[in-house]
């Protein structure tokens, strides 16, 4: 699917996030990545085969002492 130099990480990857988008629609809250994830803007994401990762971001801030 990727076309870019040098590719994209596959879908597979550990960092399939850092794909470029070939679609963006946030006011539904979605990209489509040139691997074929769908990346949400929870940071859910729908993989290609049709496996679903949970929302990731992170829950807590670093507070300063």
């Amino acid at each position: 699917m990727c076309e870019h130099q040098p590719p994209c990480p596959t879908a597979e990857a550990s960092d399939r996030e850092a794909a470029q988008a070939l679609a963006r629609h946030p006011e539904q809250g979605w990209a489509l990545l040139c691997n074929g994830v769908v990346l949400f803007d929870d940071t859910g994401e729908l993989l290609p085969n049709g496996e679903i990762i949970a929302p990731h971001r992170a829950t807590s801030l670093a507070v300063a002492a």
